[in-house]
């Protein structure tokens, strides 16, 4: 089988909808790290800035009207002391005038007007840092002092060295397991596809998939379904060319030893004679090939038939009345009982007629024989304890004593299959096979006394419509 072009796999699109918000999140904490490092990092150093100049402001003396700063160039130097960054101040008086420290370290205006402020500046050729302390006594004095960068700026680069790092390595972990557990997780769906792709054409058997997941469960469940139904789909194909070959094989038979048979003859009457047989051979060949329709129908509708309730005692009036004219003609006495009491049943009205229909044309082709009396059908409707029966009973001779033991000895006649092997016909292998779709038990045998044939057909009993009203 072909792999599909411009789709990916199940696998790829389930770690990329998981992995995907994984990385976002790891993207996100990491600018969140980055500006929490980079907000307390600033604090430390613009407080320690600070530090510098209220130790500054602090030293500052006034003289006679001026003022200076009461610091040697040694202790300057220790107080401004720093093995990494380069340190510069300036002091300017309410003038702008500088009192102490390097010209050209000031800030802009507007800055000046808080007790002190953060900053940049660029102060030859570099951007420095720089804070701003405004102080009213002794006299209105700014102080600025200001620092390079690269301290600040090699802390905060192992900061986010050293938490980065680790949620990377975590992602990748995590990437990693969840990867491992997805195929896990993924590899029955890969064997399902492979034991499907390997079965032969003609394998129906259910396929065996280990049960990890609910999913996975289903998955098979649907798949064997399918199988099931194809099978008894090809099942009921088979039969029905097997039936076909072999219910056909005799009448097609007949029909051509009757038309070679009336070939040879000159007399225009023999000709007439033999055209008859064929075309009454014909009518039978026909009919067979209806029921094998018929058969072969009822195989296929057994997945989506839906039972309800049918009321019975109507069905069989119709049915009756249908048949009556036939029964009529043929001189048989064709009545019903049980029918004038409403009887629901739990089936389905199209299958319980198809029932009727060939129950009653067996009956009146062959339970009419006269053996016991003038001939007659009945079809009866019989309330049992927990089953509404169904029968067709006739006067007829029956069947042969062995036979009707062996009948009697299968019971029920569920599969089509079994009615062809003993030889009793189609139209009752239409019926065995509409009781077992709508769940009810067919039975074979005598009827009352011995006398006949009888058909019974056992339904799931419903309460009457009036009782249910009630």
């Amino acid at each position: 089988m072909s792999e599909p072009d411009g789709f990916p796999s199940l696998g790829s699109r389930v770690l990329r909808h998981v992995m995907a918000p994984l990385a976002l999140t790891w993207i996100a904490g990491a600018v969140l790290a980055v500006a929490v490092a980079h907000f307390f990092t600033q604090n430390a150093f613009d407080r320690s800035l600070l530090d510098d100049a209220y130790l500054l402001a602090s030293n500052l003396q006034q003289d006679r009207g001026a003022v200076r700063l009461a610091l040697t160039l040694r202790e300057l130097d220790t107080i401004l002391y720093d093995p990494v960054e380069t340190t510069h101040f300036a002091i300017a008086g309410p003038d702008g005038a500088l009192l102490a420290g390097e010209p050209g370290l000031t800030m802009r205006p507007e800055v000046l007007q808080l007790a002190h402020r953060y900053g940049e500046l660029d102060f030859n050729g570099q951007v420095l840092r720089a804070v701003t302390l405004h102080r009213n006594q002794p006299i209105p004095i700014d102080i600025v002092v200001a620092e390079t960068q690269v301290g600040r700026t090699d802390l905060l680069r192992r900061l986010l060295l050293y938490s980065l790092v680790p949620q990377l390595v975590l992602l990748a972990l995590v990437a990693w397991w969840v990867t491992r557990l997805v195929k896990a997780d993924l590899k029955p769906l890969a064997q399902l596809q492979q034991a499907v792709d390997d079965r032969d054409a003609s394998d129906l058997t259910p396929v065996e998939v280990p049960a990890t997941t609910r999913d996975v469960v289903r998955l098979a469940g649907a798949v064997n379904s399918l199988l099931q139904r194809l099978e008894r789909s090809v099942r009921a194909q088979r039969e029905f060319a097997g039936n076909v070959a072999h219910e056909l094989r005799t009448p097609l038979a007949g029909i051509r030893a009757l038309a070679e048979y009336g070939l040879a003859q000159k007399d225009p009457a023999s000709w007439r004679e033999q055209l008859e047989r064929i075309a009454s051979s014909q009518a039978r060949a026909s009919r067979m090939v209806d029921q094998l329709l018929d058969l072969a129908v009822a195989h296929e509708v057994e997945a989506s038939l839906k039972l309800g309730p049918v009321r019975l005692d109507e069905v069989v009036r119709e049915t009756v009345l249908r048949f009556l004219p036939s029964a009529d003609a043929k001189g048989i006495d064709l009545g019903a009982l049980g029918i004038d009491v409403p009887t629901e049943v739990v089936g389905d009205a199209i299958l319980i007629s198809g029932i009727l229909n060939n129950l009653l044309d067996n009956a009146l082709r062959y339970g009419t024989d006269g053996t016991h009396g003038p001939p007659a059908v009945t079809v009866a409707i019989e309330q049992a304890t927990d089953v509404t029966v169904l029968s067709v009973l006739d006067n007829g001779s029956g069947l042969p004593g062995e036979v009707q033991r062996k009948m009697m000895q299968r019971g029920m006649q569920g599969e089509a299959g079994q009615l062809l092997g003993e030889g009793v016909g189609l139209g009752l292998a239409l019926v065995a096979q509409y009781s077992h779709l709508m769940g009810a038990r067919m039975t074979l045998g005598s009827g009352p006394d011995g006398v006949g044939w009888a058909s019974r057909i056992a339904f799931e009993r419903r309460p009457a419509p009036e009782a249910v009203a009630a």
